[in-house]
């Protein structure tokens, strides 16, 4: 049975599918419009830098055709033929995006999805309709990326511009002599509403007979006719919340206590005269708490087993297990875990996660390429190139950070593998923090890369990052960290330290000597730094050695 994913949505394509040729089918239409479907095949860099990978109607299929266009089939309005262990390694995300073809906006656009099958069974689907745009005229729909292993992860994300524009934010260039062709629909006959095709490929297709299955009724049983799946009524509420209602009345079919501990206090549950079968317990809950409950279920939850829906509301009638008798329900809960406002520009919403509310402090951020996890309202999201000579120390000095720019009106969430995150704001000081332990930062403040001088290890210098000015830069550690204030014998290791105040002198120190070296079994701790400085000046050290 297929996943349903929803925006933000994250996967192995492991925990999907062990295949790794897969068919990828992108439905999207609306009336008198048309669009180009196009996978960008990016570099570590999320940047085009060679064109052979950016695959459209004009260039149907990668060199080594790891990555083909299939045109319209199945139901879907494009489709695709990945093989995943075919791809080389300059390769690292596949972008799938849609993008219009003439005039109109993505907010015309009917429910529509991208979804994948392996084996000729769908596995993913994420499904989307033009009520999540506005004046949008693409769109990137999903991107299958390379993080120690292949990943698949729904997108949604809209984007101004058209294809140009598109071409432009991954690297790519624009040849003038290109611009007319793209009004030519004789290349790609399939952008219109699509013609059931009388067989998808084998490799992973579903077969002709599914065809209606991409309706819009995005996973729920199939729809008796086969009519076009652009025109099928939109995806709403009721697809989600009718199998409820059938389900209901077979409750009284099961009265019996479910082989509960209460067993024997079953007959004093405080019937109303004159009932029929009593109800059971609800999953173990104290006999005393649910007397005389008023409400069947509190914050619209459904009855427990057993009890019939249509039970007067003087009847006795269970609460949530482990709820007190006042009635907790669903959003009680819920309520520990609900969003922290506290009209701040960073606010923490637990240990791991963070929130920038990008409306306030009138700059960009800068975070960690993919640590935005979930984000409300209209934000772009752009890459931020550090330019050659950026890259160049980088990686010179092992302090290269790759960015993404957060901008427009709306509430940001960012995380990264669970590391413990940390506000650090400045009001014109400076920190010293290592590049590996940045998430985020406002754009507002200053960085460059910082040398630390010593004579202990061979080369003589380690490297971290420098922020100044005024603004918030957020730092993850592994687990809580201590501040430590530095003092004339201040040592840390250099693997364990987070950061430390700008003022202060860093000195690398070694414990290294010859005559220990020639003897096995020294401790293992050969590399320190040592800080010095005037009072006030601090360390941050985190329980864990990168």
């Amino acid at each position: 049975m297929a996943r349903e994913f929803q925006r933000g949505h994250k996967a192995k394509i492991s925990d999907l599918t062990p295949g790794t040729d897969l068919y990828v089918g992108v439905q999207i239409a609306a009336p008198g419009l048309t669009f180009d479907i196009s996978c960008f095949g990016l570099d570590a860099h999320e940047q085009l830098s060679d064109d052979r990978y950016f695959i459209f109607f004009n260039q149907p299929k990668s060199p080594e055709e790891s990555i083909q266009l299939l045109g319209a089939q199945s139901g879907d309005t494009e489709s695709f033929r990945v093989t995943l262990d075919r791809i080389p390694a300059a390769i690292q995300k596949l972008s799938f995006t849609a993008t219009l073809d003439g005039s109109g906006q993505m907010s015309q656009i009917g429910p529509g999805y991208i979804r994948i099958v392996a084996g000729g069974e769908e596995v993913v689907r994420y499904a989307f309709t033009g009520s999540e745009f506005t004046t949008e005229r693409a769109v990137m729909l999903g991107d299958f990326y390379l993080k120690d292993v292949w990943r698949f992860a729904a997108v949604g994300q809209g984007f101004d511009g058209g294809l140009d524009a598109l071409l432009k934010n991954f690297g790519g260039e624009v040849a003038e002599e290109e611009a007319p062709p793209a009004a030519a629909p004789a290349a790609a006959p399939g952008f219109a509403p699509p013609a059931q095709a009388a067989a998808p490929p084998a490799f992973g297709a579903p077969p002709a007979a599914q065809a209606p299955q991409p309706a819009p009724s995005f996973g729920a049983p199939p729809a008796p006719t086969p009519p076009p799946a652009p025109q099928q009524p939109m995806h709403a509420a009721p697809t989600i919340a009718a199998p409820l209602a059938p389900q209901m009345p077979q409750a009284p079919q099961a009265p019996s206590p479910y082989g509960q501990p209460h067993q024997p206090h079953q007959p004093q549950f405080g019937q109303v005269p004159g009932q029929g079968a009593p109800p059971a317990p609800p999953f173990g809950q104290q006999a005393p708490a649910p007397y005389g409950q008023p409400a069947p279920a509190p914050y619209g939850q459904q009855p427990p087993v057993g009890m019939p829906p249509g039970v007067p509301q003087g009847m006795p009638q269970g609460v949530p297990q482990g709820a007190p008798a006042t009635g907790a329900g669903l959003q009680a809960a819920l309520q520990p875990y609900k969003e922290a406002a506290t009209g701040q520009r960073w606010t923490p919403q637990n240990q791991q996660l963070m929130r920038v509310d990008l409306t306030m402090g009138g700059s960009g951020v800068l975070a960690r390429q993919g640590s935005m996890v979930m984000y409300q309202g209209k934000v772009d999201f752009g890459y931020k190139s550090a330019g050659f000579v950026g890259r160049a120390v980088g990686n010179a000095t092992g302090q290269e950070m790759q960015l993404m720019r957060c901008t427009g009106r709306g509430q940001v969430f960012l995380a990264e593998e669970g590391s413990h995150l940390h506000p650090i704001e400045l009001q014109g000081d400076a920190i010293c923090v290592s590049a590996e332990s940045v998430l985020a930062f406002d754009e507002s403040l200053q960085y460059e890369v910082r040398r630390v001088e010593g004579h202990g290890i061979p080369g003589g210098a380690l490297f971290t990052m420098l922020f100044q000015g005024t603004g918030t830069v957020i730092v993850k550690t592994h687990g809580t960290p201590v501040v430590l204030p530095v003092t004339p014998t201040t040592f840390a290791d250099c693997n364990a330290v987070v950061a430390w105040s700008a003022a202060s002198q860093v000195i690398v120190s070694s414990q290294v000597r010859l005559r220990r070296n020639a003897y096995p079994g020294h401790s293992g701790e050969t590399v320190n730094l040592q800080f010095r400085g005037a009072p006030g000046n601090f360390i941050v050290v985190q329980p864990y050695e990168v």
